[in-house]
């Protein structure tokens, strides 16, 4: 199925429901054989894997794309620590456990990198394989659109993108700067849109106003890791440049040449390249 003809209501009905103790999370799972998890980032959600969900279970995998706490179509509960990195990773772990997946090959993508990295830290022996998609990993090339410190400023931020104020003009902005070329429709922006204006901004407060100010610091845990990688990155990123880490992390992750895979593409890889990169990661982990 193409892409333009998935709402996002047809998208919301094909997810199941967790419950967490914060609150539930919504999650695609589809397809059957060995385990993919697809991560998305901020202020995304499992949306923005819509057009890589089919191949990769037309490739023979079940495939797992969670909307995590605060995102998407799942619950938004009142608080900040909740939406922490070690709050995230744990729901995750929680979510796959409640699944019966012991392990899998883990996708990630901008903030999804620190949720994994989190992950390990509690989990070392879940992820089996990892495709690293412009993720945040060192402070390095990291340069996000937004920053804010925390108060009434930022407060007013999210206020204003939750109520219709400035939702269109962040969106707007995010895109072209995101995108090489925003060819997005009505129909894949309501994936995008709809969860700001139904309130979910309390995770984006905390990652704008804690993590973007003072990312965690996981290399020490990144260079113990011995497990496959890839890097499948859009090389016009301009909030996560590949370029000035990409020597450290090819030596902490021990990736080699051959598995580094560079786009013609910004940020958003998975609405440029949607098809070309889930076949990136099939060949990868056959």
């Amino acid at each position: 199925m193409r892409s333009e003809q998935i709402t996002y209501d047809t998208f919301r009905a094909q997810q199941q429901s967790f419950s967490t103790t914060e609150g539930a999370i919504k999650y695609i799972d589809k397809g059957e054989g060995p385990v993919i998890l697809l991560l998305h980032g901020v202020p995304t959600s499992g949306w923005l894997y819509r057009k890589m969900i089919d191949p990769l279970v037309d490739g023979g995998y079940r495939v797992i794309a969670p909307d995590m706490l605060g995102f998407g179509n799942s619950d938004s509960p009142k608080g900040y620590e909740i939406y922490s990195e070690e709050m995230h990773a744990q729901r995750l772990l929680e979510l796959m456990n409640h699944l019966a997946i012991d392990s899998w090959t883990h996708v990630m993508h901008d903030a999804g990198g620190l949720w994994t990295w989190e992950l390990m830290e509690q989990a070392p022996d879940k992820i089996k394989n990892l495709a690293i998609l412009n993720t945040i990993i060192y402070e390095e090339g990291f340069d996000p659109p937004i920053r804010f410190e925390a108060g009434i400023m930022a407060r007013m931020a999210m206020w204003g993108y939750r109520n219709g104020i400035t939702t269109n003009v962040m969106l707007k902005g995010l895109f072209k700067e995101g995108l090489t070329e925003n060819n997005l429709n009505k129909i894949d922006v309501e994936g995008y849109k709809r969860p700001l204006k139904e309130g979910k901004t309390r995770a984006m407060y905390y990652f704008f106003t804690q993590t973007c100010n003072s990312l965690p610091e996981y290399q020490p845990m990144i260079q113990k890791m011995d497990i496959p990688a890839t890097i499948i990155w859009g090389k016009n990123d301009s909030f996560l440049k590949l370029e000035p880490q990409q020597e450290v992390l090819q030596k902490d992750l021990n990736i080699k040449d051959e598995d580094i895979h560079l786009l013609e593409a910004k940020h958003f890889i998975q609405e440029e390249k949607p098809e070309e990169i889930a076949q990136m990661i099939l060949e990868f982990i056959k």
